[in-house]
């Protein structure tokens, strides 16, 4: 009988992005935007989808290099306030192993610093990581809060390209 484990974690990230918010949002809601952050060139993707509207689901299913295991993103966005709000539910499997489920909740404020409009975006979170499939508990959480940071970096380098 396998060992059931679940630990359960919260983080929260905050950029602040040099942009007005509508661009900021549209890193999210734009799909051909979003692709240019929300992956890795490593990542050989088996199918992708996106349809940003509440109950619209978002998936990004693929391996990591050609022969990786097989991970699995499934997103449904519980609710939408545009330029304002994100909240959406994911579950995630690893060679379909469930390996965690989150709610995530993304907030968008501008900001102004002197230098022209900006905006503080705030990523809120809360998971449970299900059997050691990422890792040990306490590992598999600290490596999703560090590859959403990375996310995060990566919309202000896209954000940066755009101009």
């Amino acid at each position: 009988m396998t060992d059931r484990t679940q630990t359960h974690a919260t983080f929260v990230l905050e950029r602040e992005y040099p942009v007005p918010v509508d661009r900021v949002w549209a890193a999210f809601a734009d799909p051909e935007i979003k692709r240019k952050w929300f992956g890795s060139d490593e990542f050989v993707y088996v199918e992708r989808t996106d349809d940003f509207r509440i109950g619209g689901v978002a998936i990004d299913d693929g391996r990591h290099g050609e022969g990786g295991p097989l991970s699995q993103f499934r997103a449904t966005y519980t609710d939408i306030t545009p330029n304002q709000r994100i909240v959406y539910t994911y579950d995630m499997w690893l060679d379909r192993v469930h390996a965690s489920t989150s709610i995530s909740t993304i907030v968008f404020e501008p900001t102004d610093d002197g230098a022209g409009p900006g905006t503080r975006l705030t990523f809120t979170e809360q998971g449970v990581h299900l059997d050691g499939v990422h890792g040990p508990g306490p590992d598999a959480a600290a490596g999703r809060e560090s590859g959403t940071a990375g996310l995060l970096d990566a919309i202000g380098k896209v954000l940066a390209a755009v101009g």
